[in-house]
């Protein structure tokens, strides 16, 4: 026998971005206090809206399972005293289970005779164990932020109004704060603020929906998309997608409305992302683009209310659009009285870090590592890339960026245009701030990715030198996101970047900032920016003891390192692989850290020594060639010819003789073998 639970809770209007997780926690919480209670259940499913939070849970069992426990307890020579009577232990332990000493039992085990309960615990009614579950799973729910109201000693992301909780139709009674649960939900907020009876989900969406309340997050989303349509077809357009304003506009309507409104022709002079910004970050419109991807002079807000007078609503969104983007007018007029180049000045006065001096000294760090790697990778792009170094951050001195701080780049690129540089220049003051998410746009041009990577590096160099080391639960200065774009703009250039390298280059230039010893920055940063390789390359789905192996072996280039990963797990999936890893993982284990000595021919007492040195000697120079070529797969391949007369040479051979020639000759033997893949992968650390 089974039957519906229904939890509603109903607050003031929480923030969008807390609702998906806070969905995620009751879910997670209220199935695990249900399994851990041992009650049974089915499907669940959740609603939420920026008023509340609710979850329905179907085919929950009226009784807890019947558990059958076998305990066993403390020695039975420590249980009892010599005389046979109970010691305290055992009276412990029959108090901790119920029950009396005279019901305790004795068992052998092949540890000697040990106390032993063996008892049938009944289940319970699910109606009395939810009493206690529920108010237990709401004080579990986390928020980033969370408030207590009045005099209590709860706390929640904003003051809660009501509960209902619900099972097979009737209230589950409890108390949260100074809230009884009940039955009564309520409906809109302005338009039908009155309550309402529930009995379950069913009749809880239904009604809902009668209050002009749209609990499902999926309906509410389906009806803003196709409402978002229509408008944009009438207007001769398309919806400028935006997934994630989407999603922010599902948790903050209740009963959506799309109302499309126009943008003055006087504010079409702006960049299109500054109005694009300005609409969707201050005021969560969406914009319309046309047929070739321009701005249309329109948006659409989604309106909570269905108002009787539409373009009452619309006249106030055009009115505090308008506002918005006159200030933004008037910081695009002023900015351009004084050129990018000159607000170099007042960045001398701006802090970047305490402890790292002003950004004016940043820009002279990573200019140089950027010109750098322009010599090393096109030098025919060095002046422009010193000179997109120089500018990259001259726009944060703008009135705009000041205002509005997310079109930092953007504004930079749009004045530097405005000012004749070089389209390439002024493409890399946007793109070197890129990526700005994991999986992000890339920079699409040398400039842009030269000073990216020493934008970034500079930031981790700095940020390690003076011990601001990311941890497991903070990362303030986001260096785990600026190793991964290093990464990811190494990788899609091409760049055969030594990474050691480009650290030690960058320690240096921080010789008056640092805080530690320069050589443990560069192990410390170097090693944090593997394990960042480590887990993109995890996520790509390559076989993580191959991605250990080749970068515990070495790690410098992180595009050398990919190649030999994609050549390691190419070998793997091949027939007689398990053996060959088994045969090298014999010489590494044997050898250790090796004997670097010239092989003497005339100490050999075995055919198999004979034929493994001569087959060596036959591969030798053509893996190493291969490897120098970085022809990774042809050199593994080559190797794995080896493993034959590794198998031979085990069969018939000890290694470690009393005679130290003759054991010293076959060490040195087998660290020339090991010394082949030394450099592409440990296969000790193969599964």
């Amino acid at each position: 026998m089974s039957a519906e639970l229904f939890l509603e809770l109903g607050t003031e209007e929480i923030p969008a971005g807390f609702i998906p997780l806070a969905l995620e926690d009751i879910q997670q919480h209220l199935s695990q206090a249900l399994e851990h209670a041992r009650i049974s259940y089915g499907e669940i499913r959740t609603f939420a809206t920026p008023r509340r939070l609710a979850i329905s849970i179907k085919d929950v069992a009226r009784l807890q399972q019947r558990q059958e426990l076998e305990v066993t307890g403390p020695p039975a020579r420590i249980a009892f005293d010599q005389d046979g009577r109970p010691t305290k232990a055992a009276e412990g332990f029959a108090r901790t289970n119920g029950i009396s000493v005279e019901d305790l039992q004795t068992i052998q085990t092949p540890k000697g005779d040990y106390l032993f309960i063996s008892k049938v615990i009944e289940g319970g009614e699910t109606n009395t164990e939810l009493q206690q579950i529920l108010p237990h799973v709401i004080s579990k729910i986390s928020f980033k932020k969370s408030m207590r109201w009045k005099d209590l000693d709860v706390r929640f992301a904003r003051p809660m109004h009501w509960i209902v909780a619900v099972y097979d139709g009737k209230v589950v009674p409890f108390t949260f704060g100074d809230l009884h649960s009940g039955h009564q939900s309520r409906g809109h907020r302005f338009m039908a603020p009155e309550e309402f009876s529930v009995t379950g989900i069913e009749d809880y969406l239904f009604k809902a929906e009668q209050q002009y309340v749209i609990p499902e997050i999926d309906k509410r989303r389906q009806i803003i998309k196709e409402q978002l349509n229509e408008l944009a077809q009438g207007l001769g357009g398309k919806i400028n997608h935006d997934d994630g304003l989407l999603e922010e506009v599902i948790f903050l309507v209740e009963s959506p409305q799309a109302l499309a409104g126009s943008i003055e022709e006087q504010f079409l002079q702006l960049p299109p992302e500054l109005l694009i910004t300005s609409m969707r970050e201050h005021q969560r419109y969406f914009t319309l683009l046309n047929n070739q991807g321009k701005l249309l002079p329109n948006f659409i807000t989604i309106a909570n209310t269905h108002a009787k007078d539409p373009q009452v609503v619309v006249a106030g969104n055009e009115r505090v659009l308008k506002a918005r983007l006159s200030d933004a007018m008037f910081f695009w007029r002023e900015d351009q009285k004084h050129k990018l180049e000159t607000r170099l000045e007042a960045l001398k006065k701006v802090v970047y870090q305490a402890k790292l001096g002003t950004s004016f000294e940043k820009i002279e760090r990573f200019t140089d590592l950027a010109t750098g790697l322009a010599q090393q990778f096109a030098p025919h792009t060095i002046e422009l890339t010193r000179r997109a170094a120089i500018l990259a951050k001259c726009d944060l001195e703008t009135g705009m960026v000041y205002e509005f701080p997310e079109l930092q780049g953007i504004m930079g690129r749009e004045y530097a245009l405005l000012e004749g540089e070089d389209q390439r220049v002024a493409t890399a003051i946007y793109e070197h701030y890129l990526p700005i998410h994991a999986g992000g746009d890339l920079p699409s041009d040398d400039i842009g990715a030269f000073v990216s990577l020493a934008d970034k590096i500079d930031t981790i160099c700095g940020c390690f030198s003076v011990g601001l080391i990311p941890t497991g639960t903070a990362d303030p200065y986001a260096l785990r996101r600026s190793a991964i774009g290093i990464l990811a703009i190494i990788q899609d250039r091409g760049y055969a970047i030594s990474i050691p390298d480009l650290v030690s280059k960058s320690i240096a230039l921080l010789e008056t900032k640092r805080q530690r010893d320069s050589a443990e920055i560069v192990a410390d940063v170097v090693e944090f920016i593997r394990l960042r390789l480590v887990n993109m390359l995890s996520a790509k789905k390559y076989p993580t003891d191959v991605i250990d192996a080749v970068l515990s072996a070495s790690f410098a280039e992180p595009i050398d390192a990919l190649e030999k990963i994609k050549a390691l797990s190419a070998l793997k999936k091949q027939d007689g692989f398990e053996s060959l890893s088994v045969a090298f993982k014999r010489v590494g284990n044997i050898i250790k850290a090796g004997l670097d000595q010239p092989v003497d021919e005339s100490l050999f007492t075995e055919d198999s020594e004979r034929i493994l040195f001569a087959t060596l000697q036959e591969v030798e120079e053509n893996v190493k060639k291969n490897i120098l070529e970085r022809n990774y797969v042809q050199a593994l391949e080559m190797i794995s010819g080896l493993r034959q007369p590794v198998d031979a040479f085990f069969d018939s051979v000890m290694v470690m003789v009393d005679d130290e020639a003759v054991k010293n000759n076959r060490l040195a033997l087998l660290t020339n073998i090991s010394n082949l893949f030394k450099g592409i992968a440990d296969f000790r650390r193969i599964a």
